[in-house]
């Protein structure tokens, strides 16, 4: 039985939601934003090299635009694990390449797990136990297995997923059947998820053996698939938009979750900074020169340690100082930096601040 894993990292997102730290040249993936020396990049290519493979099973598909950055971030990347899209269609299309190629290189029963480039681990152990644990469920079974994040609250932002009857462990790990996935839902709902028990946050990582996927995309997402096996990925810009949950996980009856718990965030935004970095001891979270005065719950952040960040009687905003822009926004309300990206590429005054 193949259990060597074939880890796939996915580096094309933009990151807008930390904006204007996060901007087309520098994307979230580059940035450390943790206080540690490595990107986000970074530390998710260590963790998944940790789980006892090497550069050259290591794989990572990212944007043209930001191809160049990537190959500075990970130097022992050999080049022709580096798949560049000509221009991004999310992660359905991304999944479906990247499975082809492993597949006309490794095999059809080649295992290969997906990971997005900008998330925090706490535990690493218990990642790499969970990981040898859906590696060997996709061995032994046509399973398309995805990581369930224990919640912690019930979080509005996240997708949920629904854990139906239990297949058996692995690994010590139990494995149960999906029986849904809901994309983010109102508080009540989420408060009522969190009251059954059965309910995980949905990470966006998942494994599975390639022969298996493809199958899947070929009876759910052909429009998808079938262009890719006949074009190549010359065809790529005239794929569908669509993330790999609704083109296929909302779909599938082949879905498992593992339940698992190693300490977990997704960076989706500026309050994100808070949930790593935040101690009782601290009003607020402080990666600048700030001198305050009746400032509470906030969080401020400075590139350049020059920069001196005044307040007077703020709480519970965001404010980031980075070049030429200042962002000034409530904490919650961070989700709609994206609608000012949208106000600002419709200005030609503003090109230089995206």
């Amino acid at each position: 039985m193949n259990t060597l894993l074939f880890p796939v990292i996915l580096a094309g997102g933009k990151g807008e939601r930390f904006w204007p730290l996060s901007r087309k040249d520098r994307p979230k993936q580059f940035l450390s934003l943790d206080g540690s020396s490595r990107s986000l990049l970074q530390a998710t290519a260590d963790r998944l090299l940790a789980l006892g493979g090497d550069w050259d099973s290591l794989w990572v598909i990212t944007s043209s635009q930001i191809a160049e950055g990537v190959r500075q971030q990970l130097p022992d990347l050999p080049v022709q694990n580096l798949l560049i899209e000509s221009e991004g269609r999310d992660t359905a299309a991304a999944v479906a390449w990247t499975s082809l190629e492993i597949k006309q290189r490794y095999g059809e029963d080649a295992i290969i797990g997906f990971f997005p480039a900008d998330h925090w681990i706490a535990d690493q152990k218990a990642f790499a136990h969970t990981l040898s644990a859906a590696t060997q469920l996709a061995a032994s079974t046509a399973a398309i297995v995805t990581l369930g994040i224990k919640p912690t609250f019930p979080s509005i932002g996240y997708g949920y997923i629904e854990q139906g009857e239990k297949i058996g462990s692995f690994n010590e790990l139990p494995a149960y059947h999906v029986n849904r996935f809901t994309e983010k839902p109102n508080r009540e709902t989420a408060e009522t998820f969190l009251s059954t028990g059965r309910f995980s946050w949905n990470s966006g990582m998942f494994v599975f053996r390639a022969g298996v996927v493809l199958k899947e995309l070929h009876t759910h997402a052909p429009e998808i698939i079938e262009p890719l096996e006949q074009h190549g990925p010359d065809i790529y810009p005239q794929l569908p938009k669509k993330s790999i949950d609704y083109a296929l996980m909302e779909k599938t009856t082949l879905a498992y979750v593992l339940p698992v718990d190693f300490g977990w965030d997704d960076l989706g935004d500026w309050n994100a900074i808070e949930r790593l970095l935040k101690t009782e001891e601290t009003p607020n979270v402080e990666l600048a020169t700030h001198v305050g005065l009746d400032t509470h719950g906030s969080i401020i952040y400075a590139s350049n340690p020059e920069d001196v960040v005044v307040t007077i009687g703020l709480e519970d905003v965001v404010i980031v100082r980075d070049r030429n822009v200042t962002l000034v926004v409530k904490k919650e309300r961070t989700q709609e930096i994206k609608q000012i990206l949208k106000i600002l590429q419709s200005d030609s005054r503003f090109t230089n601040l995206l």
